[in-house]
């Protein structure tokens, strides 16, 4: 279950790692809750003004509830929350403009517990986000971006407090983990004033990093969400159209293609995919995604399949913390919210019916770019495959 995505757009060609969100701020989450990947917690900062708490939602019970975890003193709005599969929430905090403090909260009596874990510095320029809820919540990460390095920190779940991991060469964003275990994790990379792709960064061979997305030599490759079961991609990349950039999908260690259906490109919405739904082995193209839908007059959700044509439209409830959510394996998408007469609220949708396949043959719309063609003549789309995938062949990146 996939809780929340991390994206940059084509505005951030010259700070990835330094602004990864949408609004010019480090943030691991575009959705104001987190959700652990198994569904079972969710965090977030609740209150009002300048009297900010950490909330820990409860999701696995019959019906869906939130305890507050106040302390003597409110949060800060850029306070990070992470929840894990115990049921304790982890609250990063930036101290003195260079330090970032770790402490778990958990419920205590009628109180709120805090274990304080330690610290990292990111002096200067460096910034620190924490990483989406590794697979099994016992755990938590952050990334800490400077100038030319950016370092991946075990923040919560080691014996000795913070400990440095792995260290990255370039400008890294992202994150999103490949599979079950917690070993491979996704990063955006950008090095030396390139284009920005994808790796996948081995944390059982001390962070050794190979390629993961080369759509095209020139063009910005991230990866916004992974299926581990199903091997499913969702791909935000300016291949097909220079300068303007496309969603697609794609599966881990295929051959074929990156794909970028016509269906997903609103001329005046931003699309962004938030959830995946598990459990659909070896069938990407039955996997059902819900994307975010953004315009002027508000947010809605989408839902989509990669062998479907169209993306079907559904209203948002009241309340609805916008870009949350998840699939069941069953194919029932829930999607927080939270009003005045429902702080804790939980909406389920059915996925859609299973679409009719897709001919075999890949429409134009949904190559990847190729070179420039002569003057006056089209620009020509050739299909570019994925990488091969970072378990199998492996090559260092660097």
């Amino acid at each position: 279950m996939t809780a929340c995505a991390i994206e940059t757009t084509a505005e951030d060609d010259d700070r990835d790692g330094e602004h990864p969100g949408r609004d010019g701020r480090p943030a691991a989450c575009t959705a104001g809750l987190t959700i652990t990947a198994n569904g079972a917690y969710a965090a977030r900062l609740a209150g009002v003004g300048d009297a900010l708490y950490a909330e820990r939602w409860t999701l696995d019970g019959p019906e869906p509830y939130a305890v507050p975890l106040p302390l003597d003193q409110p949060e800060e709005p850029g306070t990070q929350l992470l929840p894990l599969a115990d049921g304790r929430v982890l609250v990063a905090r930036r101290v003195d403009g260079r330090r970032n403090t770790f402490s778990l909260l958990y419920p205590t009596g009628p109180g709120t517990g805090e274990l304080r874990l330690g610290a990292v510095e990111a002096p200067g320029s460096e910034h620190l986000v924490l990483l989406p809820p590794p697979p099994d919540g016992s755990c938590a990460y952050a990334l800490c971006v400077g100038p030319e390095t950016s370092t991946l920190w075990l923040v919560a779940g080691g014996a000795f407090g913070p400990e440095q991991v792995a260290e990255v060469p370039g400008r890294c964003s992202g994150g999103v983990w490949l599979d079950r275990t917690g070993r491979m994790l996704a990063l955006d990379r950008r090095q030396a004033g390139g284009p920005v792709k994808a790796v996948a960064v081995d944390l059982e061979r001390g962070g050794e990093v190979t390629p993961l997305l080369q759509i095209a030599e020139d063009s910005d490759d991230r990866l916004l969400l992974a299926d581990p079961d199903s091997g499913l991609l969702l791909i935000r990349s300016d291949a097909p159209s220079p300068g303007h950039d496309r969603l697609g999908w794609g599966v881990l260690g295929s051959l074929l293609p990156v794909r970028f259906p016509e269906c997903l490109r609103l001329d005046d919405a931003a699309v962004t995919p938030f959830a995946v739904q598990p459990g659909q082995v070896l069938m990407p193209e039955t996997c059902a995604v819900a994307l975010r839908i953004d315009a002027a007059g508000g947010s809605w959700v989408g839902t989509w399949q990669p062998a479907a044509r169209r993306m079907g439209h559904l209203a948002a409830p009241a309340g609805w913390l916008a870009g949350a959510g998840l699939w069941t394996p069953e194919g029932v998408l829930r999607l927080p919210y939270a009003t005045a007469g429902a702080p804790c609220g939980l909406m389920d949708v059915e996925a859609p019916p299973e679409p009719s396949p897709e001919p075999a043959a890949v429409a134009p719309a949904e190559t990847a770019a190729g070179p420039e063609g002569a003057a006056g003549e089209p620009r020509v789309c050739r299909p570019v495959p994925l990488q091969q995938a970072p378990l199998t062949d492996r090559k260092p990146a660097g």
